[in-house]
């Protein structure tokens, strides 16, 4: 048996080893009373890129021990394994593999999964930009320009420099490992100029239009106030509240720690957006409503927030059977939002991230600097400054 990392201390190392060809964990001896030694496997073979992935893993549950959210189930470790041990981009060796951009591609995909996020790597690379990439008329990295006309005739222009800058990104990493002697991808995606739409600006709810929702949501869907209310009074991401358990709460509910954010689409579990963890101090109007729903002993690993039957909230479902409101077969949702647009209450339609735009707005219009709100919402002042404080009008001008 071979230690590829040993176990330093008793207090939270976690060891990664090598037991008959293939990883596993090994977990300190103080997450359990009786002293006892677990291992976690893996299920994956001793190789180097493995090694990698295992890491992550490691890591996640160092810091979890760290921070005293450890899952000691375990549940949540061998989900994030699971997400490795899917079956892997198959790599097709063609006849120039120098020359065959798919080729490139999935290389450049196993290169870079033990670096993103699994959600990434399955939504985006193993996907959606792999599925545009292998519905190209030709591969031929020689065809460049044709590669990127054809983007060009099928896909909206924001889609086709979507692409051409991954292909950039892919031919760059193989230039530089020496699998390919040019880029011939270089500059094509900025040379690319999209419009900038009316729908692409930063378009907050007013004040007035987030009681008037609030309210609806009361009155007709009320097991989805609360998660409403939380939304436009936190400002944090959809898939961070769907996420929120009652660990990451505390007791008397004057703090809240976003440290995760939940794939409706994957359904999977992940870091936020940024991969950092913030905290969050309650004002009085959210500590009453998360008290006002808080079970008396609640399960640390139970959701805040749950959907009528009491699992997870699937986002897209919220989105477009509550919020909007669609046709799904015979079955036709009325959703809040469309129910106030045809009463007049709201002027247009806007999606249930908006949420997070209103309370950056209003925020700011209340007098919070940039650099506070920026730390409250997870994102950085230079966004906070370019997104929202310049969009940001008064309603009255001081008298000069």
């Amino acid at each position: 048996m071979i230690v590829m990392k040993a176990v330093r201390t008793a207090k939270g190392d976690v060891g990664i080893e090598d037991f008959r060809g293939k990883l596993r964990l090994r977990m300190p001896r103080t997450i359990e009373q009786t002293g006892k030694q677990i291992y976690l496997s893996t299920g994956l073979d001793a190789n180097e890129i493995n090694r990698r992935r295992v890491a992550t893993v490691a890591n996640k549950i160092e810091e979890d021990i760290l921070t005293g959210n450890l899952d000691i189930t375990l549940n949540r470790y061998r989900e994030l394994l699971e997400s490795y041990r899917q079956p892997q981009l198959s790599l097709v060796k063609p006849i120039c593999p120098e020359s065959d951009v798919m080729a490139l591609w999935l290389k450049y995909c196993e290169y870079m999964r033990p670096q993103i996020a699994s959600t990434t790597y399955q939504r985006d690379y193993a996907r959606k930009y792999h599925n545009h990439i292998n519905a190209l008329p030709t591969k031929d990295l020689n065809q460049a320009i044709a590669i990127r006309d054809h983007l060009l005739t099928h896909l909206t222009p924001n889609a086709a420099k979507r692409v051409l800058t991954y292909l950039k990104a892919c031919c760059s990493w193989a230039k530089s490992s020496g699998i390919i002697t040019n880029n011939p991808f270089t500059g094509m995606a900025e040379d690319i100029k999209l419009l900038k739409k009316e729908s692409d600006a930063i378009d907050p709810f007013s004040l007035v239009e987030m009681r008037i929702i609030i309210s609806a949501f009361e009155e007709t869907k009320p097991h989805y106030a609360p998660f409403v209310k939380f939304l436009f009074w936190t400002g944090c991401r959809t898939g961070e509240a769907i996420a929120l358990q009652w660990r990451h709460i505390s007791h008397d509910c004057s703090q809240i720690i976003f440290a995760e954010s939940y794939d409706s689409q994957l359904n999977i579990r992940k870091g936020t957006k940024t991969g950092k963890t913030r905290k969050f101090p309650c004002n009085q109007q959210v500590q009453a409503l998360l008290l006002s729903i808080r079970p008396d002993q609640p399960d640390p690993n139970q959701t805040v927030f749950t959907s009528p039957t009491g699992g997870i909230i699937n986002n897209s479902k919220f989105s477009n059977q509550v919020w909007k409101g669609c046709k799904s077969g015979k079955k036709t949702y009325k959703g809040v939002i469309q129910k106030l647009l045809e009463s007049g209450e709201i002027e247009r339609y806007r999606c249930p991230y908006n949420t997070r735009h209103t309370f950056i707005t209003l925020m700011l219009e209340q007098g919070l600097t940039i650099t506070a709100v920026s730390k409250l919402v997870g994102n950085s002042p230079e966004i906070i400054l370019s997104h929202y404080a310049g969009n940001t009008v008064p309603l009255k001008l001081p008298e000069l």
